[in-house]
């Protein structure tokens, strides 16, 4: 499985949310840099936004660190996944929002079924 590949198709999502979904730090809020900050990268989100807002977005999402990426994905091997979920489940989440990487509508389904039953 090649992790890191789909991993990577995340950074534009990300630097878009930390980057671009509401004003610059200091003129009001953004819950996804926020939140990003509370996970400890503050420095890099302040780059990511910095960089959307004036434009260069390929940089932003240049900037999206692999730490962040692994940290907030359910990508990986059927075990990691697994542990993922359970350790979701124990903290406190009741809902995810899963969005299956796959070529056809029937693979798609069926990675959230078995998300579904990985949570179960």
């Amino acid at each position: 499985m090649d992790v890191a590949g789909y991993l990577e198709l995340g950074r534009p999502m990300l630097a878009l949310y930390i980057g671009g979904m509401g004003p610059h730090r200091d003129k009001g809020s953004n819950f996804y840099y926020e939140l990003a900050v509370r996970y400890g990268f503050e420095e890099q989100a302040q780059r990511i936004q910095d960089a959307y807002l004036d434009g260069r977005k390929d940089e932003a999402a240049a900037l999206v660190p692999a730490e962040l990426l692994a940290g907030i994905s359910l990508i990986g091997p059927e075990g990691l996944v697994a542990e993922r979920l359970a350790a979701l489940k124990e903290s406190g989440v009741t809902t995810l929002n899963v969005s299956p990487l796959a070529a056809t509508h029937a693979d798609r389904v069926r990675l959230i079924e078995k998300v579904r039953d990985l949570a179960a």
